[in-house]
């Protein structure tokens, strides 16, 4: 035993997977039982609206905006459809769109008003039109007040854009004109502001993600209110001979009214600054895709968590980072600019500004430095000021992730959306779990401790591969909503009964969950009777009730032929170690392991014995072990009988009674061909083929994990028939199985394609 140990615990450590590769610990497939909604007919439901005071989900589709049970988004309290008029629709189509895709009302903006009162507009045919929504009585209903949505809502319905209700006040990002030429951060109120049409400012951009922070609280300075956008441009400072994408933070300030002669109705506090979110593969930097504003009662501790992907199609990498608000707002308030300058071959380049700066600061809000100067209001700023920042509005220095580095990198099916909630678990700490949407239709689940970044499960969401296109969170009710063009489905933020063993229940490592000892179940953090057990960074499993011994299953072994062990674990993080005779078993031309169990080919006497199949889990420095199958492979049956071939002795038995049958014909036939003179030849009956289907084990097979010290084989006969989960293939003379041709056995039913094994 002791120098089995040593084997799992030296072949563990030479083969660790890596956590940073994104690997979730456990896969759960589509369930049946999620709350979906969709309605025929409605596509891109992809505008979501969190209302916990009403108790609703708006959901806004394409020309439809629904009212959603925010417990069961299946139920439907109320809808309000909003189409296209005909004549509208034509003028679209004169412009060259697609009458039955563009030349529709897609639903792109929904914000509260009031506690009644929503904000909603929506493409119209190229034609963006907004209005409010009330919900009274449990009525959905359109005001009426419909008024022009251009610089509110895109007129390109597959256009990214953002957009933020700040109080009565509308600030969005998104292009103004039916081309989309002329992209604007724009501020709809009494006093409209926006930004400046040049390229210095806004190049290209693709606008993702608004959140406004409450900068103003408690500031010893006297600061004000700060909206943050996120969106990806073509870069200015680069010289390259082709466009290079780069990702931005910018922020523009809540109190900002424009200034007097420079920049009249225009940002004074437009700034932005590249976001690095570097990876050592990636030779351009990678593009951001969402963001999620973690808030924190203290703003200095909040946090955006952003997704990026990779520029090329055929790195197929994601990456998720995370930026502390406190520094990004310090390269705005105290970092260099950029300024450009021009060079011989006649064109600009960007470097870093080192001359003078103008008091007040270019960018600044207004503070109490400001107002001991007498300037209240951006329209005092002097113009010194106002000229630089409107030519200058880049930062030199970019915006660091939290961590130094990316807290977790996918490879494959590309990240989407991101929300993050923050829970608190039993240790007395909050932890923030990621929720990710994938272009495939899952959503991953992750957490970091301390720098480890462990990705708990991926939950396919969509029964068919669609892209989750919109993500939203319900901490209070403990729900996941995910959007895409074909519906919406309802996820609860964990399922701790998935687990139900009180090592799986730890290993899971999952804030929302933990051992119940009282009841012997996984249950909520918020749910326990009673003591319970969890274990975030060590996943230490040592409180853990000890687990009942495994029963080993006896199978009976017919030399010549192939038998499988199944041995399912239950995490992909784990690895799956095979013995017999306390020798560690290798995959080769007798023994095939596979993610199902061990396949044994071509059987002999020499085979039986004692098979362990053990799952080996990693976390930190620690590994833990655990018995997932026991078999017994034997030749005897229980009476102690020697186990002979059934399918031989069913081909003597048929032979014998052939063999006599024959004797009689024989006998005349010989009679016959004397008289005629002749002997005919004819074909011993022994060669004839007779099939005779073995006997399949049956019984049962406990899955219990148990530690290899504990293993014990219970004292009892071998018994031939105990156990359907163990398969005893029958030989075939013409055709042996090896890894090579295992796919082409489809006529022995267990093993139909390569994939099964």
């Amino acid at each position: 035993m002791l120098s089995l140990l040593a084997g799992l615990m030296l072949h563990v450590s030479s083969s660790a997977l890596n956590p940073h590769q994104g690997v979730p610990r456990k896969s759960v497939p589509y369930q049946n039982e999620y709350k979906v909604f969709r309605e025929e007919g409605i596509f891109n439901y992809s505008t979501m609206l969190m209302r916990d005071d009403l108790g609703l989900l708006l959901l806004g589709a394409r020309e439809a905006i629904y009212a959603l049970d925010i417990n069961d988004i299946s139920v439907k309290k109320a809808a309000v459809y909003w189409r296209v008029p005909e004549e509208k629709q034509r003028e679209c189509t004169y412009k060259g769109k697609q009458a039955e895709v563009e030349c529709r009302n897609y639903i792109r903006t929904l914000h509260k008003v009031n506690d009644t009162t929503m904000y909603v507009c929506g493409t119209n045919a190229f034609s963006p039109t907004c209005d409010y929504m009330t919900f009274v009585e449990g009525r959905l209903r359109l005001e009426g007040k419909q008024e022009k949505g251009q610089g509110k809502c895109p007129f390109d319905p597959f256009q990214r854009y953002s957009s933020l209700m700040v109080g009565n006040d509308l600030y969005s990002a998104t292009s103004i004109n039916f081309l989309g030429s002329e992209p604007v951060v724009l501020r709809s109120s009494d006093l409209a502001l926006r930004t400046e049409f040049k390229s210095s400012w806004l190049n290209e951009p693709n606008f993702v993600y608004m959140d406004v922070v409450s900068e103003s609280v408690d500031s010893p300075d006297g600061d004000d209110d700060k909206v943050y956008l996120f969106f990806s441009e073509n870069a200015v400072e680069y010289d390259f001979y082709t466009k290079v994408a780069v990702s931005r933070v910018a922020r523009v300030c809540k109190g900002d009214v424009g200034g007097l002669r420079t920049l009249q109705r225009k940002w004074t506090s437009f700034m932005k600054a590249r976001l690095d979110c570097s990876f050592p593969e990636l030779s351009l930097p990678p593009i951001v895709q969402d963001v999620f504003l973690l808030k924190d009662d203290d703003w200095r501790r909040s946090v955006f968590y952003a997704v990026f992907t990779s520029q090329s199609v055929l790195s197929q990498l994601s990456t998720v980072c995370a930026y502390s608000v406190t520094d990004i707002a310090d390269i705005f308030n105290q970092g260099k600019f950029k300024t450009p300058v021009a060079v011989e071959t006649s064109h600009v380049k960007w470097v870093m500004y080192t001359g003078e700066m103008p008091v007040p600061r270019p960018g600044a809000c207004i503070n109490n430095a400001a107002r001991n100067m007498g300037m209240n209001r951006s329209l005092d700023l002097p113009d010194k000021t106002l000229q630089f920042i409107r030519d200058r509005p880049l930062m030199d220095e970019a915006a660091r992730p939290l961590t130094g580095g990316p807290l977790l990198v996918r490879r494959g099916p590309l990240l989407t959306r991101i929300v993050v909630d923050s829970v608190l678990a039993l240790d007395g700490q909050r932890h923030a779990v990621m929720f990710v949407g994938t272009e495939n239709g899952y959503v991953q689940k992750a957490v970091n401790y301390d720098g480890e970044m462990f990705v708990i499960e991926e939950i396919q969401v969509y029964e068919d591969p669609l892209p989750v296109t919109t993500l939203s969170l319900s901490a209070s009710k403990g729900q996941v909503y995910a959007g895409s063009e074909g519906g919406a489905v309802q996820v609860p933020v964990c399922t701790c009964g998935r687990h139900g063993a009180c090592v799986d229940c730890v290993l899971a490592r999952d804030p929302y969950c933990a051992w119940d000892l009282a009841s012997g179940r996984c249950v909520s953090v918020r749910d326990p009777s009673g003591p319970a057990v969890q274990s975030l960074r060590e996943g230490d499993v040592s409180q853990c009730p000890e687990p009942d011994l495994i029963a080993a299953v006896d199978v009976v072994l017919v030399p010549g032929n192939n038998v499988q062990l199944p041995c399912q674990v239950h995490s992909n993080l784990a690895e799956v170690l095979w013995h017999f005779s306390n020798q560690t078993l290798r995959s080769s031309h007798k023994y095939y392991i596979y993610s199902g169990g061990l396949l044994l080919a071509n059987a002999s006497e020499a085979d039986a014995g004692a098979y362990a199949c053990y799952s080996v889990e990693r976390v930190g420095a620690r590994t833990f072990t655990q018995t997932v199958a026991l078999y017994r492979l034997g030749l005897k049956s229980a009476s102690g009988e020697t186990q002979s071939d059934p399918g031989r002795v069913t081909r003597l038995e048929v032979a014998v009674a052939l063999l006599s049958l024959l004797c009689f014909s024989l006998i005349g036939f010989i009679f016959w061909n004397w008289i005629q003179g002749r002997l005919a030849c004819f074909r011993p009956a022994s060669q004839r083929p007779v099939q005779a289907e073995a006997p399949r084990p049956s019984g049962e097979y406990t899955h219990i994990p148990t530690r290899p010290s504990q293993v014990k084989l219970p004292q009892r006969p071998f018994r031939a028939n105990n156990n359907h989960s163990a398969v005893d293939f029958q030989r075939s003379e013409e055709r042996r199985l090896t890894p090579a041709n295992a796919s082409t056995l489809n006529g022995l039913g267990y093993i139909n394609d390569e994939s099964e094994i």
